[in-house]
């Protein structure tokens, strides 16, 4: 029952300790909404309560951002530093340049919103690739199933968008830059 409240308390800690990680790491000038980020880190302190998280790793994928714009923000919580800031890429049915449709259905080829957590890493058809678990039934749940997982891909990076405007699409993943 200790255990319990020391983490229950280290989650509520987490919120109040680094929601101004979003002015030191200047999050708005890279197009991060403050609402967005909070919302993703309220969503962090309920998976450390679930006792779910192993690092405190905070990854969000912003698709209410067009393809063409660096959406996907990886923040180390505990080092209180960017990782990565890149482009990612949405379903091949969700729409275009922007994400408008999504779905949890298998061969649906449209991206699922919602919270994830990592699982283990893999070399896959698309290379080095990261295995997600979808949290939230009906809305992600299907998430393995679907085969839903981060990889590279060729059709991601700043030489697709000059040529169209806007990243590729794929079946559903998010897909970032082979490197």
């Amino acid at each position: 029952l200790e255990f319990r409240r020391v983490l229950f308390r280290s989650a509520i800690e987490l919120f109040e300790t680094k929601k101004d990680l979003y002015g030191k790491l200047c999050l708005e000038d890279m197009g991060l909404s403050k609402k967005v980020f909070e919302m993703a880190l309220k969503g962090m302190e309920k998976l450390m309560r679930s006792e779910k998280l192993q690092q405190h790793i905070l990854s969000i994928a912003d698709f209410s951002k067009p393809s063409n714009a660096k959406r996907l923000y990886v923040i180390d919580l505990d080092q209180e530093e960017m990782i990565f800031h890149t482009w990612v890429a949405h379903g091949k049915n969700s729409g275009d340049v922007q994400a408008r449709y999504f779905s949890n259905k298998p061969r649906s080829r449209k991206s699922s919103l919602g919270f994830y957590i990592t699982q283990n890493p893999y070399y896959g058809s698309n290379g080095y690739s990261l295995k997600l678990q979808g949290l939230e039934p009906g809305i992600n749940s299907n998430a393995e199933r679907r085969g839903i997982v981060i990889h590279g891909a060729d059709y991601v990076g700043e030489d697709i968008i000059a040529s169209k405007g806007y990243l590729g699409r794929s079946q559903g993943c998010p897909a970032i830059t082979p490197e």
